[in-house]
């Protein structure tokens, strides 16, 4: 009887060892049908050398799987497949079936069907870009594969696996209840007992469990415009009156507008998606407003609030005093997308509705996983990953202030914020972000496009986002000089360059007159004031912000047709070299390819008039 011949690769790359390997590709063999029950296997020693491994591993291999009854050994006659194992199979041949375009018929079946909002799609493969400006996409250089690890060594316990295996009920785990309660609220400001918290499966199911239960066809709902599109489509699923309210600086505007709505949604922390964080008076005014118009409060928290210019404000849940706020958040935005493990703190009538409403759908979230995020935080290693998180974006955000500020300050405005993961930025009205965005593509940048993110008619055609979840720091300045490149081929007609622009150009020991005891006034990218003076020493001094919060120094000086300047911090602490063209009181510095990077008021300072 000839033996079936092997049909098995083994991948170099993978991450199971050899005999693993070749496991798990004769239980793939078996259960297709490459391996038929009559046949007879190849040898040990044949299938180690069509292999070429040692015969001992592919012996180790097949012992396993006599043991687990799905090889049996014949005597005299050599290995086969147990019959026992593909029997209550019907008619599987290894084939998928084809994928039907829904019928009309089907179509009248159908009692509801989710509406889905055309938006931007990241390419799959977008690890292979060299600059993929997209946020939220999951970095795994930064994943904490060891201490994961750990947390699920110790979950898989024998005395641990008693406790999560069984029945549950619709109980979560309460160790990971404890530590929620006693390690992550508390960074938020919150203060809640074990009958105030639900397990869910990531911030989503959060919002949807709060909009089954308090959302309805007579409910007005105020959310942020622009604002989650997700959230919309749950607020039109239960068919909700929406009003979509404005964002400014401060977050949320907080008016008249909010008077008739019965529930206001919003993502104070960072918003979704400028990455504006509410401000403190703002967040007063709108917890006064809930309590004089008797309304409730989905508040967003998907990514914790992460300030790098000052210091993080409490969550509303924290502030609220009349148990008004339902606080949606996650472990997965800080984890890992895979782990789909999120929580709700609401008041404890809310949580029980929310619990039975759950246990329909999914009883609880897997316990096992419960139990490893339980460990991962009891043991510490949350805090560090988010300590380890924190100082990673915080350098990936402000390299990517400093250069959006250096390179593209007169190409695009940029929507103040305090930190986060992403920046909201503004080009000239003559350029449409979509075809800039498919240009970007092409050299390897992803941007990501703002209009999905508007329900109204009210869509700027020329804003987009540019994240830091998903890119090294070393690849953020020339990711940032490419896309400056591209936006200046596109606006080549409108761009101002040293060659085109209007004025005198300073060179030599009378430019150095010109500039020497002056200040020069400007405003930098984000809208904050810049100020800088030219001390005649040839000494510096910049502050920057409107309470001159960011300041440096440094040194100026001419050589040639040339004007340089180093600062200790600001521009890399690089020397800069420049073009200088006055026009009255303006001044342009161009750098050498003649872009322009900086264009200030100068006026000479009083001492230097004396």
């Amino acid at each position: 009887m000839a033996t079936s011949k092997a049909i098995i690769y083994l991948d170099p790359e993978s991450e199971l060892n050899l005999q693993s390997q070749i496991r798990q590709k004769l239980v793939e063999a078996i259960s297709l049908g490459t391996f038929p029950i009559d046949k007879r296997l190849p040898s040990s020693r044949k299938l180690a050398e069509q292999l070429g491994v040692a015969r001992n591993t592919v012996v180790l291999a097949y012992q396993q799987l006599l043991d687990e009854e799905y090889l049996v050994s014949r005597e005299r006659s050599g290995i086969y497949v147990n019959a026992k194992v593909l029997q209550g199979r019907v008619g599987f041949e290894g084939r998928a079936s084809k994928t039907i375009k829904i019928s009309a018929e089907w179509q009248q079946r159908l009692k509801t069907s989710v509406s889905t909002a055309a938006g931007f799609s990241c390419p799959p493969n977008w690890q292979q870009y060299p600059y993929p400006f997209i946020d939220g996409q999951f970095d795994t250089s930064l994943y904490p594969i060891k201490e994961w690890r750990e947390a699920s060594r110790l979950a898989l316990g024998v005395r641990e696996i008693y406790d999560w295996a069984g029945e549950s009920g619709d109980a979560d785990d309460p160790m990971l209840i404890e530590q929620i309660r006693s390690k992550i609220l508390p960074r938020r400001g919150i203060q809640a007992g074990p009958d105030e918290i639900l397990i869910t499966v990531g911030t989503q199911q959060a919002l949807y469990l709060a909009t089954q239960l308090l959302v309805d066809h007579n409910s007005s709902v105020a959310i942020e415009e622009p604002g989650y599109p997700e959230m919309r489509q749950l607020l039109t699923q239960r068919g909700a009156n929406m009003v979509y309210q404005p964002v400014d600086t401060d977050g949320m505007v907080v008016d008249e507008r909010l008077d008739h709505c019965q529930l206001v949604y919003v993502t104070p922390s960072h918003q979704t998606p400028t990455a504006v964080t509410m401000s403190m008076q703002r967040r007063k005014q709108l917890l006064q407003k809930a309590r004089s118009h008797d309304q409730l409060i989905i508040e967003d928290d998907y990514e914790f609030e992460s300030n790098y210019l000052g210091n993080p404000h409490p969550a509303l849940r924290g502030i609220d005093k009349d148990n008004r706020v339902v606080y949606a958040s996650c472990l997965s935005k800080v984890l890992a997308p895979g782990v789909r493990l999120g929580f709700m703190v609401a008041a404890p009538e809310l949580i029980a509705e929310a619990r039975k409403l759950r246990r329909l759908m999914v009883l609880h979230p897997p316990l096992n996983n419960q139990r490893t995020v339980a460990y991962f935080l009891s043991l510490g290693y949350y805090d560090t990953f988010l300590m380890h998180l924190y100082e990673t974006f915080q350098k990936r955000w402000m390299a990517l202030r400093y250069a959006v500020n250096y390179y593209l300050l007169h190409d695009v405005t940029i929507t103040p914020s305090q930190g986060g993961t992403s920046f909201w930025m503004t080009l000239p009205s003559d350029l449409a972000v979509q075809y800039l965005v498919r240009e970007a593509a092409k050299r390897g940048i992803l941007i990501e496009p703002m209009n999905h993110y508007y329900a109204t008619k009210n869509v700027p055609e020329n804003s987009f986002r540019m994240g830091v979840t998903s890119i090294s720091h070393d690849k953020i300045r020339d990711g940032v000089v490419k896309l400056r490149e591209l936006i200046h081929e596109l606006r080549a007609n409108t761009i101002e360059t040293f060659a085109t622009a209007k004025g005198k150009q300073y060179v030599g020991e009378e430019l150095r007159k010109r500039v020497s005891d002056t200040t020069m006034r400007c405003l930098i990218a984000y809208g904050d004031p810049c100020t800088i003076e030219l001390h005649a020493d040839g000494s510096m001094t910049g502050r920057a912000g409107y309470a001159n919060e960011d300041c440096d120094t440094g040194r100026w000086w001419v050589a040639g047709d040339y004007w340089y300047r180093q600062w200790s911090r600001w521009a890399w602490a690089e020397v800069g070299v420049y073009h200088v063209k006055l026009e009255r009181n303006h001044i342009k510095l161009f750098d050498e390819q003649g872009h322009l990077i900086e264009n200030a008021i100068l006026k000479k300072n009083k001492s230097a008039k004396k």
